[in-house]
């Protein structure tokens, strides 16, 4: 299944509703040029990986480049109503310690104002 994302705004930070599969080729490519297009309107940017289904070594790596090119624009990629099938992926590759993980993408998007705090 191809990856398929929509974005919209919420608390005045852009999410993307990803669905779908994040693995090495298209999908990650697609993922990386959309998130880093919407990176360069704002740094702010929620990942909803609601309907995300499987992510590979190429889809982590995808992951931790958008998170790296965030950080580097002064602002984060932070992730919402992840499946339990990634959290164990990313407690298992240790990236669990370094994305902020939200039960839904207003927590996320609300973090943004407590982190300028």
């Amino acid at each position: 299944m191809p990856l398929k994302m929509s974005t919209r705004s919420t608390e005045g930070v852009l999410v993307v509703d990803c669905s779908g599969r994040i693995v090495f080729g298209e999908e990650s490519a697609s993922l990386r040029e959309t998130v880093k297009k919407l990176l360069a309107q704002t740094p702010k940017v929620v990942l909803n990986l609601q309907e995300v289904n499987y992510v590979d070594s190429g889809g982590l790596g995808t992951l931790v480049s958008l998170y790296t090119t965030a950080r580097n624009a002064g602002g984060a990629v932070k992730l919402a109503r992840v499946s339990q099938r990634v959290v164990n992926l990313l407690q298992l590759t240790k990236l669990l310690t370094i994305f902020e993980v939200f039960d839904d993408e207003e927590g996320a998007a609300k973090s943004f104002k407590k982190d300028a705090a």
